[in-house]
C-alpha cells in the first residue's frame, strides 16, 4: 500500500508540470514588426535594383585578383579564429545545458584505518581500530518538472544562435575591410600617377618661364609662382605612398602574412575595382532577416525572456529518483550479506524563495525590456545605415557624373589648345597650362571614383550580405 501510494504521488507530481516563464515569441511592438521599414530601400534616381544581394558581393568587381585576397583572409584571419573558438564554446555550453537533469550516476571506492566512536553507536565501551572499506554505485533521475531546465536549454541555444551571428557579422567586416584595403591601395597608385603627371608638366612650365624670363619677356614674380606650384606638387607625392603602404598594412594584418606573401600584383595595382551592374539592395524585409547584427539582436532577446524561466524556476524544489546499492564495512567482510546495503526512492530538495530570489525575476524581466530596446535600436539602425550608405552613393554617382564632364570638356580644351600651339596661334605655355587644368580634373575626377568605390563597400556592408559562404546555417538560428 504504501509502494503504491508513493507511486501515485509521484505520478500525481509528473502529470502537474509545468513550464515556468513566458514563451518566447517575437513582440508584436517590436521595430522589426513595422511595415515602414519592410518596404523598398532604393532613392529616388538611384541606379539599383532589388534583387537580393548575393552570397559573395566581392565577385562583382570581376577581379580575381580581390578574389584570392578575400579567399586567404577568410582562411586565416584572427578576428574570425577568435569568433570560431567563441562558436564552439557557445555550442559547449548547449552540450552542458542538455545534459543537465535526467539521468546521472556515481560510483564512491573508499577505505581507511578507522576509530569510531562508541557513544556514536550507544555503546559504553571503546569501539575496536580497524580497517573500513567502503563501496557504493548510485544512479538518479531529476525530473525538471517546472521547466528550469529546459529554460536554461532555450537560453544556451538562442546564446549559441548570437555568437553565430556574430561570427558571421566579423566575416562580412573582413571581407568589407579586404576590398576597402586593396581599393586603397590601387587609388593610391592611380592617384600617384595622375599626380606625377602633373608635376612633370608643372615642372615644364616653370623651365619655360624661367627662359622667358631670362629672354626679357617675363619676370621674376611669374616664376616664383611657378617654382611654388612645383614644390606644392612635389611635397604631395609621398601622401599616395603613404596611403599605398597602409592599404598594404591593412592586408597584411587582415590576412595574416608578411607584405611580401601577398597574392601577385597587389602591390602594383592602379585600376579601381568596378562594380560593372547595377547595385542588388533588395528591400527592407530581406534586410532585416539578412544583417547579422539584428539576428543577434533578437537572438539575445530570447535568452533573456529564457532567463525569466530560469530565474522563476528557483521558487520551485528539485525532485529526482535515485537508486544506490554498495557494501559497507570491515575491509575483510566487505560483499557479505551482513555488508550489502541498496535503497531506492524519491527525493525532493527545496531552497525556501528568500534572499532575493523573487527580485532576480524582476531582474530577468527587466534585462528582457533592455533586451527588446536593444534588438529595437539594432533594427532602426540597420535601415539608417542602408537608407545612409544610398543616399551617400548616389551623391558620389552624382558627383562622379559632373567630374567627368568637366574631364571631358578639359581633354577637348586641351586638346583644342594644343592644336593651337602647333598651328602657332597659341604658345606653349597656353598649352601647358590647358594640359595641366586637363590634369588636375583627371585627379579629381580619380578621387571621385575611389569615393565612389568606398560608398560601395560601406553600402554592401550596410546591406549585411557575404556572411552566407563558407558555411551551413545552424539549425535552430532564430530569424525575425
Amino acid at each position: 500500500m504504501n509502494r503504491a501510494l508513493m507511486v501515485a504521488g509521484l505520478g500525481a507530481l509528473l502529470s502537474a508540470c509545468q513550464v515556468v516563464g513566458p514563451d518566447y515569441r517575437l513582440p508584436g511592438e517590436a521595430a522589426v514588426q513595422r511595415h515602414d521599414l519592410q518596404g523598398e530601400l532604393a532613392v529616388d534616381g538611384k541606379p539599383v535594383v532589388s534583387a537580393p544581394v548575393p552570397a559573395d558581393w566581392w565577385r562583382l568587381y570581376q577581379d580575381p585578383r580581390l578574389n584570392e585576397l578575400v579567399r586567404q583572409a577568410l582562411a586565416s584571419n584572427t578576428d574570425l579564429r577568435v569568433a570560431a573558438a567563441n562558436l564552439s564554446r557557445a555550442r559547449a555550453r548547449v552540450d552542458e545545458a542538455e545534459a543537465a537533469g535526467g539521468w546521472s550516476g556515481g560510483v564512491k571506492m573508499g577505505a581507511q584505518r578507522l576509530q569510531e566512536s562508541g557513544e556514536a553507536f550507544l555503546l559504553p565501551e571503546k569501539v575496536p581500530v580497524d580497517n573500513i572499506g567502503e563501496i557504493a554505485i548510485s544512479a538518479s533521475y531529476q525530473f525538471d518538472l517546472f521547466g528550469k531546465l529546459q529554460r536554461g536549454i532555450e537560453a544556451a541555444k538562442a546564446g549559441a544562435d548570437a555568437t553565430q551571428a556574430a561570427a558571421d557579422t566579423a566575416r562580412i567586416t573582413l571581407v568589407a575591410d579586404v576590398v576597402r584595403a586593396y581599393t586603397q591601395v590601387c587609388a593610391a597608385n592611380e592617384e600617384r600617377e595622375i599626380a606625377q603627371h602633373s608635376l612633370d608638366l608643372q615642372d615644364q612650365s616653370t623651365r619655360l618661364t624661367q627662359r622667358l624670363r631670362d629672354a626679357g619677356r617675363g619676370d621674376e614674380t611669374q616664376v616664383t609662382r611657378s617654382q611654388t606650384q612645383l614644390k606644392s606638387l612635389r611635397a604631395d607625392l609621398p601622401r599616395y605612398e603613404a596611403a599605398r603602404q597602409a592599404g598594404l598594412f591593412r592586408l597584411s594584418m587582415l590576412l595574416a602574412r608578411p607584405v611580401a606573401q601577398l597574392p601577385a600584383g597587389t602591390a602594383g595595382c592602379a585600376e579601381l575595382p568596378k562594380v560593372a551592374q547595377l547595385m542588388p539592395v533588395g528591400d527592407g524585409a530581406a534586410l532585416l532577416k539578412r544583417r547579422p547584427d539584428v539576428r543577434q539582436a533578437e537572438r539575445q532577446l530570447a535568452a533573456a525572456t529564457a532567463g525569466i524561466g530560469i530565474a522563476t524556476g528557483e521558487l520551485y524544489p528539485d525532485i529526482s529518483f535515485g537508486a544506490t546499492i554498495g557494501t559497507v564495512g570491515l575491509l575483510d567482510d566487505l560483499g557479505k550479506p551482513s555488508t550489502n546495503r541498496w535503497g531506492f526512492g524519491p527525493s525532493l530538495s527545496w531552497n525556501v524563495p528568500t534572499n532575493g530570489a523573487r527580485a532576480r525575476i524582476h531582474e530577468a524581466e527587466a534585462s528582457t525590456q533592455g533586451a527588446l530596446a536593444h534588438f529595437d535600436g539594432v533594427v532602426l539602425n540597420a535601415v539608417r545605415e542602408t537608407q545612409t550608405g544610398l543616399a551617400q552613393y548616389s551623391a558620389q554617382l552624382q558627383r562622379r557624373e559632373a567630374l567627368a564632364d568637366a574631364e571631358q570638356s578639359a581633354r577637348q580644351a586641351a586638346e583644342q589648345t594644343h592644336r593651337f600651339y602647333q598651328a602657332g596661334r597659341a604658345s606653349f605655355l597656353a598649352d601647358l597650362q590647358a594640359t595641366r587644368t586637363y590634369t588636375d580634373v583627371r585627379a579629381q575626377l580619380a578621387s571621385a571614383n575611389t569615393q565612389v568605390a568606398l560608398s560601395q563597400i560601406d553600402l554592401f556592408l550596410a546591406l549585411g550580405g557575404g556572411w552566407e559562404s563558407g558555411r551551413t546555417q545552424a539549425s535552430g538560428t532564430g530569424k525575425p
